[in-house]
C-alpha cells in the first residue's frame, strides 16, 4: 500500500492527476494508449544513451532503457503497443515485482503497467506516468 503520494513536478510535462489516479490505489486503470506520445518524452529523452525511468512515488530506479536493443526499436516498439515497453535486461529487479497476474508493481506499492509477453520473451507495457518521477 503506498504512503506517499505521488510527486508534484512530473517529468515530461506528465499530468499529475492522471499520475495519482493511476500509480495509487488502482490494480487495473491505465493511462490511454498512447499517453506518453501526447507528452514532451519523445522531445526530452536521450536519444543517444540509456535513460533511468524512476517512481513517480519514490523516485527509485524503476527501468534503464534502452538496453540490449536501440532506441528507435524501443520507440518502434512501444508505439506499436500504445505504452512504453521494456524488456527484463531493463527492469531494475531490486525495485519492481511482477505478479502472477502480470501486473507490475514498484516495492513502494506504484502500479505500472502489467507483463504483456510476446514471441521475444516478457514485454513490460508501462504507464509513463508512473515512471516519469523524480530521484529522490
Amino acid at each position: 500500500q503506498i504512503l506517499s503520494p505521488v510527486q508534484q513536478n512530473l517529468r515530461w510535462n506528465c499530468e499529475w492527476k492522471t499520475a495519482d489516479k493511476i500509480c495509487s490505489f488502482n490494480r487495473h486503470y491505465a493511462e490511454y494508449a498512447g499517453y506518453w506520445e501526447s507528452t514532451s518524452f519523445l522531445d526530452e529523452v536521450d536519444r543517444e544513451g540509456e535513460t533511468t525511468y524512476y517512481d513517480s512515488v519514490s523516485g527509485k530506479p524503476l527501468f534503464i532503457a534502452p538496453r540490449g536493443r536501440s532506441f528507435e526499436d524501443f520507440v518502434k516498439e512501444s508505439k506499436s503497443h500504445g505504452w512504453p515497453s521494456f524488456r527484463d535486461e531493463e527492469v531494475v529487479w531490486e525495485n519492481v515485482r511482477c505478479l502472477k497476474d502480470g501486473e507490475a508493481i514498484s516495492l513502494a506499492g506504484t502500479h505500472l503497467g502489467h507483463n504483456l509477453p510476446d514471441k521475444k520473451g516478457n514485454r513490460y507495457c508501462i504507464n509513463l506516468v508512473s515512471v516519469a518521477g523524480r530521484p529522490m
